[in-house]
């Protein structure tokens, strides 16, 4: 699908700002392409593929890799959604700003409370599964104490960079870019043309996961091998006041980090298929973790090691790009006084100009998962499903209440429109995200009630503690921000596109 052409004039960033409610507090240092490398490093197809690599092949076979196809696909039209949404309202937060002036305070409270927690274990996550890199490189043997204390090491990194502003942090993620193109597409390529063992009719083989049963199940379990990578692109938007010219910027980066992050995940996961010397015994479950044992086969030890630094840069950036994206969503709630201890939360650091308290919290949450993980390693996977039923369910909050504008009568504002295609495009997305749902919700055979619940279960509690503390304290009550007012900043910015300062694309 071609982007839509933005209108030819905007408002300045300070006049878009005052129109929805704030004033300029960050320094807007950020460029369209550390924009861009923020949210490549938070979708990160490296740690989405070596990751899930072997699950996917032993799930679906070899032709999982078409899940990596169709969620970019579904994913790219809930972009272009939210898109429209940022244009209008390039503010800090994301998804929680969104549902607000979208539908309500309730309705945005509950959205970002399970945002906020999904994005806390997926930090989790994306730090231990870190770990085995770090090991490997240094020829470390792993056990419970020292995955902890690298997986903590990598948080307490990743604060320390955040903390000395924003200039860092999209210098580290044009590095973690850049680190990511050498792993993902580079790695691929060389794989595919000098090291290929099979052919490329391995994708259309299941190779006998389905034993004498039907492939269909088995491939529709297989669905968390694209789920899990194409979520981040919203991280863009979480930090829309430190980049410049956000309404039109911001739309574009997202969409190129959904069509980028596929790509490069699609030669990735190709690329080590194909240059399996043991494929069947990696479908069959017999190799744990076969990504070092294809690369070492293909590159050699000395070249395997190289691949190790380049995929630790990776992890390293994209820590860094979930870290910060949490503390701006938790300063966006904290800023409007809907979370308890919101006055020191919502503080922002004068020299450095970003919210070092939200960083601290979206640091130390996380690194309570880690110690919960060393007791009991098995919640690691638990954890990461958890994580991605949580994004798609705040995702699709956004998309249902956009909609609902639309049915009112929005027409978005910003620079980026989809214009007549809006409608049909918010409806697809919304089509897309309740099939996501239904795969992601669908319970495991395995006969145990936690392992094939878990996700249910976390999501329960998630979504119980937040109505009983939204009923109970009532933070929306605290709060004075703008809620549900899409038609009337809409019909304003158009109103002073027309009068005040603008800006010619």
């Amino acid at each position: 699908m071609s982007t839509p052409k933005p209108h030819a004039q905007h408002l300045e960033d300070d006049v878009h700002l005052s129109v929805l409610g704030y004033e300029d507090s960050f320094k807007r240092s950020m460029s369209f392409w550390a924009n861009f490398a923020l949210g490549f490093t938070y979708l990160s197809p490296l740690v989405g593929v070596y990751s899930l690599f072997a699950v996917a092949l032993t799930t679906g076979g070899p032709p999982s890799v078409w899940w990596i196809v169709i969620v970019a696909c579904g994913q790219l039209l809930v972009s272009l959604v939210f898109g429209e949404i940022v244009s209008q309202y390039p503010i800090h937060g994301g998804v929680y700003p969104w549902a607000r002036r979208l539908w309500g305070r309730r309705y945005a409270w509950m959205a970002a409370w399970t945002y906020i927690w999904a994005m806390m274990v997926t930090i989790t996550s994306v730090a231990e599964f870190g770990t085995g890199f770090f090991a490997s490189l240094f020829d470390i043997e792993l056990n419970a104490g020292i995955s902890l204390a690298i997986a903590l090491g990598f948080l307490l990194v990743a604060l320390a960079i955040n903390f000395t502003g924003t200039a860092w942090l999209a210098r580290i993620a044009r590095i973690g870019f850049l680190a990511e193109l050498v792993g993902v597409i580079g790695v691929g390529l060389y794989l595919l043309i000098f090291e290929r063992k099979n052919s490329f009719g391995v994708f259309f083989d299941s190779m006998g996961v389905a034993g004498e049963g039907s492939y269909t199940p088995m491939f529709f379990a297989a669905a968390i091998t694209g789920l899990y990578l194409f979520y981040g692109f919203e991280a863009c938007g979480d930090v829309a006041e430190e980049v410049s010219n956000p309404a039109r910027r911001i739309p574009r980066a997202m969409q190129l980090t959904i069509l980028v992050g596929g790509v490069s995940a699609l030669f990735s996961f190709v690329g080590y298929v194909l240059a399996a010397p043991n494929l069947q015994d990696i479908v069959d479950g017999n190799v744990a973790d076969p990504i070092p044992a294809i690369l070492e086969d293909s590159l050699g030890i000395v070249g395997a090691k190289i691949f190790l630094v380049v995929a630790l840069l990776a992890f390293v950036s994209c820590v860094l790009s979930l870290q910060a994206a949490a503390s701006r969503l938790i300063f966006s709630f904290a800023r409007d006084g809907m979370l308890p201890g919101h006055r020191w939360l919502s503080k922002v650091n004068p020299t450095s100009m970003v919210p070092n308290n939200a960083l601290i919290v979206a640091c130390t949450v996380p690194a309570l998962f880690c110690v919960l993980i060393f007791f009991n390693e098995n919640l690691l996977v638990p954890i990461t499903s958890f994580a991605i039923l949580g994004i798609y369910v705040a995702f699709q909050m956004v998309v249902l209440a956009a909609l609902r504008q639309r049915f009112k009568g929005w027409k978005p504002a910003g620079p980026f429109s989809l214009g007549a295609f809006g409608m049909i495009v918010n409806i697809v997305a919304l089509g897309y995200g309740i099939f996501a749902f239904i795969l992601l919700a669908t319970p495991g055979d395995t006969g145990d009630f936690l392992t094939d619940y878990v996700v249910h279960v976390g999501l329960g509690v998630v979504v119980i503690t937040g109505l009983v503390y939204l009923f109970a304290a009532k933070p929306d009550g605290n709060s004075t921000a703008p809620e549900g007012d899409a038609i009337r900043v809409a019909a304003e910015i158009r109103e002073r596109t027309g009068a005040n300062r603008v800006v010619a694309d």
